[in-house]
């Protein structure tokens, strides 16, 4: 009961200091959350494989959580439709240009196996890198930060870049934000548009059933 009540209260207080500092794009309530919630295991007489096992139930929520991004994806369908090829292009190439150069700069760091296979599926949304992960034998723990981090990192950068490059199609930032910053990326997502928000769904989803696919494939090469 501790670790559910952390949680929802991390939750609670996130999405307060969130509102309160005008929903800023550097700093999404989920990082605010995260932040709190360490604080808070750190302050209490509470290890972190006790909160994890005790927290274990709502992680299994982020399964059906994750299913039911298919809502708005079936009711953007008509614009998804419209831009079918551009996706299935992109899709594989943005895919593993996220796991390859990930790989590559962790391997030339000297990161050891474990740490390159935590690090590898950090681009996919947690329920299926949590899968990945334990497939490829790396630390959950680890791959969360680099979830984390990279949800926080690709949402700042999309909305960099868009402004930079003139890019204003909710479709395309929707996409990109979901490919690159799975869950965090298609919140802010869903602050664009309906249509961002759906596009990020797809770009999310179908990063998942990708990665998933391929990288325990072409990982121990």
């Amino acid at each position: 009961m501790l670790a559910v009540g952390l949680t929802l209260a991390a939750f609670v207080v996130g999405q307060a200091v969130f509102v309160r500092l005008g929903k800023p794009v550097w700093l999404p309530a989920v990082l605010v959350s995260a932040v709190f919630l360490s604080l808070a295991i750190v302050a209490l007489p509470l290890d972190y494989p006790v909160y994890r096992q005790g927290a274990a139930w709502l992680t299994a929520l982020l399964g059906p959580a994750t299913v039911a991004l298919g809502i708005p994806l079936f009711q953007q369908i008509h614009h998804i439709r419209q831009m079918l090829w551009p996706i299935l292009i992109t899709l594989p190439v943005g895919a593993m240009l996220a796991v390859v150069y990930t790989l590559v700069i962790a391997w030339a760091l000297g990161a050891t196996p474990e740490v390159l296979a935590s690090l590898a599926p950090k681009s996919v949304t947690a329920p299926i890198a949590i899968g990945i992960t334990e497939e490829l034998g790396g630390s959950i723990s680890l791959m969360m930060g680099a979830l984390l981090l990279t949800g926080v990192i690709a949402t700042i950068s999309v909305d960099m870049l868009a402004a930079r490059l003139k890019v204003g199609d909710e479709r395309i930032l929707g996409f990109a934000l979901g490919l690159n910053g799975h869950a965090i990326g298609t919140v802010r997502a869903f602050e664009i548009s309906p249509t961002a928000g759906a596009f990020a769904s797809l770009g999310m989803s179908l990063t998942g059933l990708f990665t998933a696919l391929l990288l325990p494939l072409l990982f121990p090469f």
